[in-house]
C-alpha cells in the first residue's frame, strides 16, 4: 500500500506567523516572526483599583457564597493570558485551573461597530483565534470547556482550527442559539435567526456537563394514581426490540388475565424473576384494575435533570434584544453596546459546564455579561477587554453594580410560574392548573346547571400566576488589573529592537522576571527573583566587577546567580564565572529572546 504524507489541516495566508495588536480595537496588519519579542515578552499587570462590598445580611444561606477573588484586566487578551499562564504569581493560581472558557470574539461579518473594529481579514481573524486558543489551552482544568460564540461568517473556518489545536476528538457539539425573536424583512435572501457556539473540552472523556433543571411541564407527565409513598411517577415501557433471551415467557397480572407474552418481534426487559422482585417492591403498575400489560413505575424522585440539549430557544434564554433591553436599563441614556448577550444564555453555559467557586475566563469581555453572570451564580472570574473606554463604560460600571447588588436586571431575579390553588383543591403545577381550567372552561360551556358562582371560585383557585424570587443581593469583589507598557521599541526602519523608555528600575525587574519565569521576591535588597536554587539580579544599568561581586556575596550555599543587564562588560563576565561556578549573565534584550536581530 504507498504512504501518504500530510494532514488534513486548513491553511491561511502567514498561518506560521504572529499578530500583534495595535492597541486600539483593530490588529495591525503585518505579521511578525513567532520570535520577535514583542510576541514573546511576557506584559505586567499593573493593579489599577479594588472594588469590593460585604456580603449582605438578608441573603438566602443556600444561594452560592459571592467570590472576592476575580480578576477585570484592560489590555490585550495576547498580553492577558500570556501574563496568566507564565508569570509565576499568577500561573500558580491559573495554569490549569480554568473550568470554563467563553469566547465571543469579533464574528469578522464586515460590519464595524463602536466598541471594536469588526472588518477582518480572514487569515488576521484565524491567526488571532489561533493564538488566543493556543494561550488558553495550558489554563484549562483537565475537566474544562471552551464556549466559541459565532454566526455564519466563520464558524466552518472556526471549527478546522480548533479541531487543530483541541483535537477533533474532543469536541462535544455546536450548540444553536435563537438570537430573534422575529424575521428581519429586510433580510436580503432569509432571515437569519441563530448564532452557533462550539463546544470542545480540554478532554472529552474527562468533561461531563452538569443537567439541567427540570421545568413544571416536564414534571407534569408524573402523577401518583395509586398514592405510592415514594410520589410521583409515570409508567415505562416494559416491552423492548432488543432481544434477550430470558425477556419471552408469560405473565398472570392481579385480576387473573393471561397474557400469553411480548408481542412476535419483542421481549420483556427484564427477567421473570426480576419482574417478581419490582412487582413486590412496588414498581410495577397493572392498571386501575389489576388487568392492564404491566408497566415499569419511574419515580421523579429517580430521574435526573434535563439533559442539555443542542437547540437553545429564546423563550429559555433570551435574545437579542431581550441583551440590548438589559444594557438599556443598566445604562440609560447611553447607545446599548452593539452586540450583547442576554444573562439567560450565559447563565445556561455556565451552569451546564461548571460549579459554584470554579473559575470563568472571558478573554473578550465586551458589557462583562459573562463576568456579571459567572458572580452572581458564585463563580470566579477572569474577563479581559482591550479598549480601555469599553472597559470604562460597560463592564467595570456594571461589574461594580453586580458587587454593590445594584444590578437589578438579567439573573439576579428569577421568575417561576406557579398555580395558586385553595378552595379545598389539591395541590397543581402550573400545567395541571391550565389543564385543569381548560377542561372546567369545556364543561360550563356545555352544561346549563352548573352554578356560575362555583365556575368562578374554581377558575379563581386554580389561577397560574408569575413569582419572583430576588437571586442576587450584591457582595464580593474583583480587582482591576491593566496591561502595562511594552519593554520594547522597534526601529520602523531596519527592525531593530531596543528597550524601551518603560524599561527602568522596578517595572523592568519584575519585567525581565516575569519573562524569565522568576518568583517575584520583592524584599531582597539584591535579588528580585528566584528559581529553585537560582537567584535574579536585573541591573538597570552596567553590569562590571564590582556588581557581580555584591550579587556574589549574597547567594546562598549552592545558590546560582541570573543577572541581566542593559549593558555588561567583559570583566564582568569572567568574574561571576570565577566566583560562581555555573551562574549566567545576560544581555538585555540580546540575550532574552531566540537569536533574531536584537540590541
Amino acid at each position: 500500500m504507498a504512504k501518504h504524507a500530510g494532514r488534513l489541516e486548513l491553511t491561511w495566508t502567514d498561518k506560521d506567523k504572529a499578530l500583534l495588536s495595535a492597541g486600539d480595537g483593530r490588529y495591525d496588519y503585518t505579521f511578525v516572526d513567532r520570535a520577535d519579542p514583542r510576541v514573546r515578552e511576557v506584559r505586567l499587570l499593573h493593579e489599577v483599583d479594588r472594588v469590593e462590598a460585604p456580603i449582605p445580611e438578608e441573603r438566602p444561606d443556600d444561594l452560592p457564597e459571592p467570590t472576592r477573588e476575580n480578576l477585570l484586566i484592560t489590555g490585550d487578551a495576547m498580553h492577558v493570558l500570556d501574563a496568566l499562564s507564565k508569570t509565576p504569581e499568577w500561573a500558580q493560581k491559573y495554569v490549569g485551573k480554568v473550568k470554563l472558557v467563553y469566547i465571543d470574539p469579533p464574528f469578522n461579518t464586515g460590519q464595524a461597530f463602536p466598541q471594536y473594529e469588526d472588518n477582518i481579514e480572514h487569515s488576521i481573524w484565524l491567526t488571532m483565534l489561533r493564538d488566543r486558543l493556543r494561550q488558553i489551552k495550558p489554563l484549562l482544568a483537565s475537566d474544562g470547556s471552551v464556549w466559541v460564540h459565532l454566526d455564519d461568517a466563520e464558524v466552518h473556518r472556526c471549527r478546522a482550527v480548533m479541531d487543530e489545536e483541541l483535537g477533533e476528538s474532543n469536541f462535544i457539539a455546536t450548540i444553536v442559539w435563537q438570537k430573534a425573536y422575529s424575521p428581519k424583512n429586510s433580510a436580503k435572501y432569509l432571515s437569519v435567526d441563530h448564532d452557533y457556539i462550539l463546544v470542545y473540552a480540554k478532554s472529552a472523556d474527562a468533561w461531563r456537563p452538569n443537567d439541567l433543571g427540570r421545568s413544571a411541564s416536564m414534571d407534569a407527565a408524573y402523577g401518583n394514581p395509586d398514592k405510592d409513598p415514594r410520589g410521583p411517577w409515570k409508567p415505562g415501557d416494559l416491552l423492548a426490540n432488543k432481544p434477550y433471551s430470558l425477556g419471552r415467557y408469560p405473565i398472570t397480572t392481579p385480576s387473573g388475565r393471561e397474557l400469553d407474552g411480548p408481542p412476535p418481534g419483542r421481549y420483556w426487559r427484564v427477567s421473570a424473576t426480576k419482574l417478581r422482585e419490582m412487582d413486590a417492591d412496588g414498581r410495577i403498575y397493572w392498571g386501575a384494575d389489576g388487568s392492564n400489560v404491566p408497566a415499569v413505575k419511574r419515580f421523579l424522585s429517580d430521574v435526573r435533570g434535563a439533559v442539555p440539549r443542542t437547540m437553545w430557544f429564546y423563550s429559555d434564554v433570551g435574545h437579542n434584544q431581550t441583551a440590548k433591553n438589559e444594557i438599556q436599563s443598566l445604562f440609560p441614556g447611553i447607545d446599548p453596546f452593539a452586540t450583547p448577550k442576554p444573562e439567560r444564555l450565559l447563565h445556561r453555559i455556565i451552569h451546564v459546564a461548571t460549579h459554584p467557586n470554579d473559575v470563568v475566563l472571558d478573554c473578550f469581555a465586551g458589557s462583562g455579561t459573562t463576568a456579571a453572570v459567572a458572580h452572581k451564580m458564585g463563580r470566579r472570574w477572569i474577563t479581559s477587554e482591550l479598549i480601555a473606554d469599553t472597559a470604562s463604560a460597560f463592564a467595570k460600571p456594571r461589574l461594580t453594580r453586580v458587587v454593590d447588588g445594584d444590578d437589578p436586571g438579567g439573573i439576579t431575579k428569577s421568575t417561576e410560574r406557579v398555580a395558586a390553588t385553595d378552595a379545598g383543591l389539591p395541590e397543581m403545577t402550573p400545567a395541571e392548573a391550565q389543564e385543569f381550567g381548560r377542561l372546567l372552561g369545556k364543561v360550563a360551556k356545555d352544561r346549563d346547571d352548573l352554578d356560575p358562582a362555583t365556575v368562578r371560585a374554581l377558575r379563581a383557585a386554580t389561577r397560574t400566576r408569575d413569582e419572583t424570587t430576588v437571586t442576587w443581593h450584591g457582595g464580593g469583589g474583583f480587582t482591576h488589573l491593566a496591561v502595562g507598557p511594552s519593554m520594547y521599541d522597534v526601529d520602523e526602519d531596519d527592525g531593530d529592537v531596543y528597550l524601551s523608555t518603560a524599561a527602568t528600575n522596578g517595572p523592568w525587574s519584575q519585567a525581565v522576571a516575569a519573562q524569565l519565569r522568576f518568583t517575584l521576591t520583592p524584599d531582597h535588597p539584591v535579588f528580585c527573583g528566584a528559581r529553585g536554587r537560582q537567584r535574579l539580579a536585573v541591573i538597570d544599568g552596567v553590569a562590571d566587577e564590582i556588581v557581580v561581586g555584591t550579587v556574589v556575596e549574597h547567594l546562598g550555599p549552592k545558590e546560582r546567580a541570573v543577572i541581566v543587564a542593559k549593558v555588561v562588560l567583559p570583566e564582568a563576565e569572567s568574574r561571576l564565572a570565577q566566583s560562581a561556578p555555573g551562574s549566567r549573565i545576560k544581555k538585555a534584550p540580546r540575550d532574552l529572546f531566540p537569536k533574531r536581530t536584537v540590541r
